[in-house]
């Protein structure tokens, strides 16, 4: 990563940790473009080079690790089964960020309950690129068989409904991310991806 990379990516995350502590403190739809600017100590114009919509600070974190799932997946050993090689790339994906910046995110999260739904873990770039990596995996072929797309999307979708349960376990704050995601994906996990044929 070069250096322009670095102080883009770092001024991108003093904007994120800044609205998510005015989310926090004052609610979502409460607080301003502006305000976040000012908290991150950038200008307004900086601010738009950076992020698109306020909406976009809370659910960027959960789309951008389509990236990271699949390099995370392509990294592990070969004849490991797709379904454990896919979930645990998920899980590690998942708990990568420091337990205060998780509960940080959460917290703004929750000013903004309309957004819920809209947490989907990977965009559909990163998602063709899964299938193709676990088709790879079970040694299918992707155009002959839906075998590896429907453990894909059930995999995503399993993931996105433990984040989901986390997100919304005000009643609960000690349940972990990783603890609500792996329980979800063990759901998926099983011998029917294994079988030949």
């Amino acid at each position: 990563m070069s250096l322009r990379e670095r102080q883009r990516r770092q001024v991108r995350e003093e904007i994120q940790r800044a609205a998510y502590r005015l989310f926090a403190e004052k609610g979502f739809a409460a607080v301003t473009t502006e305000e976040i600017a000012a908290a991150a100590g950038v200008s307004a114009s900086t601010y738009f080079r950076h992020v698109r919509s306020k909406e976009d600070l809370l659910l960027d974190p959960v789309r951008e690790g389509g990236a990271g799932i699949a390099a995370l997946l392509e990294q592990r050993a070969a004849d490991e089964p797709a379904d454990v090689a896919l979930a645990q790339s998920i899980l590690t994906r998942s708990t990568t960020l420091a337990a205060a910046e998780l509960e940080g995110w959460r917290a703004a999260f929750r000013t903004a309950p309309h957004l819920l739904e809209r947490v989907a873990l990977i965009t559909g770039e990163h998602r063709a690129r899964l299938v193709d990596l676990v088709a790879e995996r079970m040694g299918r072929n992707v155009a002959a068989d839906s075998t590896p797309g429907l453990l894909v999307h059930l995999m995503l979708a399993a993931a996105e409904f433990g984040y989901l349960q986390w997100l919304r376990s005000s009643e609960h704050p000690e349940m972990s991310l990783a603890v609500c995601v792996e329980g979800a994906l063990d759901a998926v996990v099983g011998e029917r991806w294994r079988r030949d044929g």
